[in-house]
């Protein structure tokens, strides 16, 4: 097929060879013959933007999605027709995923996560044995080298050990010779990490590989992927352009790939001037986490907040956006005092807040489209005794064209949306109402590369019409490229802000780290 890539590597003993997988959903081909080698004992990276056909492609790998006739899913030397293959198969031939939703439950002890899918150990009697099922955990959290108490309850561990349970656990059942035949299928795992939180687990999958184990490894952190992978695949738009060494790549090269086009520059916004008005003053502000912070935001000026989950971060934004009321201190809003009861009274004075979890906190997943971007202006559609639908439906998809949101259809459910495109729609959504202080909250986790660049481009051009946002991010080089000041926090406290040459993605994590030795220490 023109414009398939040239695909070396791989060779009689490769752990999974893929062969002629072509996918179509009503007619429009997903994946057009894709194929694709991965070795045994290496980290093989699987990168692509949105709509490329790589959720697709692992699904179907996973044995979820049934890939068209003709093709060959072959593993460890045993091929199967892909009109045969699904998740029995999969499981049996060593295939072990882990998604992005970990699909640990938080209320149970992490022994207990083990025991609902490998069975509660039985004494005499039918009475479960405690003891064996602790000591069994214990067994296989040393053998993934994961330092965790089997006896903690999932919610009370750090982000970062519950996607090591969760890779424990899928790695349970690995063969006597050190689970060399399992193949660990990590889809975004470091997604919601801190960077300190992300060089944990990628120490862990080193450690796996060190094992003779084989890693599929797909995240849109590119400096991450071209830390720990071995060779890199690509696929852009159903096809798969490029399966090589990651030494002979860098993230430039690596964006044109997935887009075709070379990977744009991006450059810091100007700044506010000396004496440009202030949008935002936070004044010893203390809610939740949060003691006694005091901070200032100017127009045309973007402000990051750099901090350890924990540190409050979220909470500023929550406490701005009026979504939790404030223990003692205050904040103002160009010049006036603000006490929102409610996000409807910080949105009447021009605040808008993205929020972390889109899922959970700013999408309507069933409705269209369309109707997830109206629904800021609802209201300008009320005619007293019905809906202007019509006009409202004409507007939203104006909209969905000016900020290049790409979608089958405006009808199409929000859910169904790439994560670049679902923050593209809720960002979209808040623009139009043209908002003063703009909360950005984790603004591009999940997202694509190119995605990443839109979302920076959007913003940039909202602060340069004289507007401020506050952006908390645990991706420091996003700090670093996008902030003109980030601000770090402490157990609650402000301990330091960076400007200009001393606002590194190393200084910010240079601090962070030590907030953390400093907490381990206490």
């Amino acid at each position: 097929m023109e414009g398939l890539a040239t695909v070396t590597g791989g060779g009689a003993g490769a752990a999974i060879r893929l062969s002629g997988i072509t996918k179509t959903f009503d007619g429009v081909p997903v994946l057009r013959d894709v194929a694709c080698t991965i070795t045994p004992g290496s980290v093989h990276a699987l990168l692509g933007g949105n709509g490329s056909g790589k959720s697709t492609l692992l699904k179907i790998l996973a044995g979820v999605h049934q890939a068209d006739q003709g093709g060959t899913i072959t593993i460890h030397g045993r091929a199967h027709a892909t009109g045969s293959y699904g998740p029995a198969i999969a499981r049996r031939s060593g295939l072990r995923f882990v998604h992005q939703d970990l699909g640990l439950v938080p209320d149970l002890t992490v022994s207990e996560n083990f025991a609902l899918e490998g069975g509660y150990p039985r004494r005499a009697g039918m009475a479960i044995s405690w003891r064996e099922l602790r000591r069994s955990a214990g067994e296989i959290l040393e053998r993934a080298h994961v330092d965790v108490d089997p006896q903690r309850l999932v919610r009370d561990l750090r982000p970062s050990d519950r996607t090591l349970v969760a890779i424990a656990r899928a790695l349970r059942d690995g063969d006597e010779n050190g689970g060399e035949h399992v193949t660990l299928v990590l889809d975004e795992p470091t997604a919601s990490l801190s960077q300190h939180e992300a060089g944990v687990l990628l120490d862990a999958i080193r450690r796996c590989r060190s094992r003779g184990q084989t890693i599929v490894y797909v995240s849109h952190r590119l400096p991450e992927v071209l830390e720990i992978a071995d060779r890199i695949a690509v696929l852009r738009d159903g096809v798969l352009v490029a399966e090589q060494s990651a030494a002979d790549l860098d993230e430039s090269a690596i964006v044109t790939l997935m887009t075709g086009e070379e990977m744009r520059r991006q450059t810091l916004g100007a700044g506010p001037a000396a004496d440009a008005e202030t949008v935002l003053t936070v004044d010893a502000l203390a809610a939740g986490p949060l003691r006694e912070v005091s901070l200032s935001v100017r127009r045309h000026e973007i402000v990051g907040i750099a901090g350890l989950l924990g540190s409050g971060r979220s909470t500023l934004l929550r406490t701005l956006f009026g979504q939790a009321n404030p223990d003692r201190g205050g904040f103002e809003v160009d010049g006036v005092p603000a006490r929102f009861r409610s996000p409807r009274d910080a949105i009447r004075r021009g605040v808008a807040l993205v929020p972390e979890d889109r899922g959970r906190d700013a999408a309507f997943a069933d409705l269209p489209l369309w109707e997830n971007v109206s629904a800021t202006v609802i209201g300008r559609y009320w005619s007293g005794w019905r809906m202007a639908r019509a006009s409202e439906r004409r507007d939203a998809v104006h909209l969905i064209e000016t900020f290049g949101i790409r979608s089958a259809t405006a009808d199409a459910p929000f859910a169904h949306l790439s994560g670049g495109n679902q923050q593209k729609a809720v960002l979209a959504r808040w623009l139009r109402l043209d908002p003063r202080l703009l909360l950005l909250d984790e603004p591009t986790q999940g997202v694509d590369a190119p995605a990443r660049a839109d979302i920076h481009d959007l913003v940039r051009r909202h602060v340069a019409r004289g507007n401020a946002a506050l952006v908390v991010s645990s991706d420091f080089e996003e700090l670093e490229t996008l902030c003109h000041r980030v601000i770090v926090l402490r157990d609650g406290a402000q301990v330091a802000e960076l400007h200009g040459p001393r606002l590194t993605e190393a200084a910010i994590a240079g601090l962070t780290q030590t907030a953390r030795k400093e907490a381990a220490h206490d």
